[in-house]
């Protein structure tokens, strides 16, 4: 009798599973789409976010370790339908003799749940070419045995990976327009224009855009402090003062008022003679109900008939 009781309690408990397994969708997409290289600087991400969404009638719950290796993994293959092999970091993770720290997540029916990883950690991408990329969720963790439960499977991405990207004579690599891979070059642009180009660019997140028309040396001697670091380094310090201020613009160290995302924007007023010029644009930025107001003035200079940003000021207008 106890027997028979403890087989029910394990078949329930396996139907119970398969049938929320079943109501789950797993998707993934890029995070920050953009053009991928083998290797970028300092070893550019490619964050990949993953969403699970519970459809069921009732709640999903599943275990999410700290170390997330033992929670998802991605199965990334060439187009001869052959998978990478595991990164270094994966195999690293997954063999070191330690506890697996985890939370449980508890999914509610109708919502989801998001998170990112970086597929670099998980597969060895030394080659330029058109992957397949697809993310496993294990809902009790990866044992590296057959006695937990299978994974939930994601849907696939196309990944393509282009080799090493060529340094520019400022030392940044030249950049890619992620819509049609074609290498991005300054146009003859007037200043209007180029303040609609960049703020279309951030709306998008498309870095590579967004930085196009920045000058970014003048950006960084704007600053007093930032200044005497730039004339004191040597050419190779400066090209390394330029990559890290583009970072820190990314992740909104510095002047993150250039950075914010506007939900929508007004050119005002547009002057220019000579070789210098300013634009002066409303930009509204969305947080919860509250719609802010913002007024920036960018200034330009010319240099070979092209404008670039030189630096910026904002004045707050209040709120909607």
């Amino acid at each position: 009798m106890k027997q028979k009781w403890l087989f029910a309690a394990a078949m329930a408990f396996f139907s119970a599973f398969s049938l929320a397994a079943d109501d789950v969708d797993i998707s993934i997409r890029f995070y920050d789409k953009k053009v991928y290289h083998i290797s970028g600087p300092s070893g550019e991400p490619i964050y990949v976010q993953v969403t699970l969404t519970n459809r069921s009638p009732r709640t999903y719950r599943f275990k999410l370790a700290d170390e997330r290796v033992f929670s998802i993994d991605f199965d990334i293959r060439n187009l001869s339908n052959q998978s990478l092999e595991p990164a270094d970091y994966i195999l690293r993770k997954r063999s070191e003799s330690r506890n697996v720290y985890f939370r449980e997540i508890a999914v509610e029916s109708g919502e989801s749940f998001s998170f990112v990883e970086d597929i670099r950690n998980y597969a060895a991408l030394r080659e330029a070419g058109s992957f397949m990329v697809q993310a496993r969720i294990f809902p009790e963790l990866f044992r590296g045995d057959s006695g937990a439960p299978g994974p939930l499977e994601s849907n696939r991405l196309s990944l393509n990976l282009l080799p090493p990207a060529l340094p520019g004579p400022d030392g940044i690599p030249f950049e890619l327009d992620v819509e049609t891979n074609a290498l991005l070059v300054r146009e003859k642009l007037p200043p209007d224009e180029v303040v609609a180009y960049m703020l279309t660019a951030r709306q998008k997140s498309q870095w590579e855009k967004f930085f196009l028309y920045m000058d970014l040396e003048a950006m960084i001697t704007n600053d007093a402090v930032r200044r005497r670091a730039w004339l004191a380094e040597s050419g190779e310090g400066r090209r390394r003062m330029m990559a890290k201020y583009r970072e820190d613009l990314k992740n909104s160290v510095a002047d993150e008022d250039i950075a914010l995302i506007p939900s929508e924007f007004r050119i005002e007023n547009t002057s220019y003679s000579g070789e210098t010029g300013s634009v002066v644009v409303t930009e509204w930025f969305q947080t919860g109900r509250i719609t802010e107001r913002r007024r920036y003035t960018y200034t330009f200079r010319k240099h070979d008939d092209i404008w670039t940003i030189q630096n910026y000021t904002v004045v707050r207008l209040g709120t909607e």
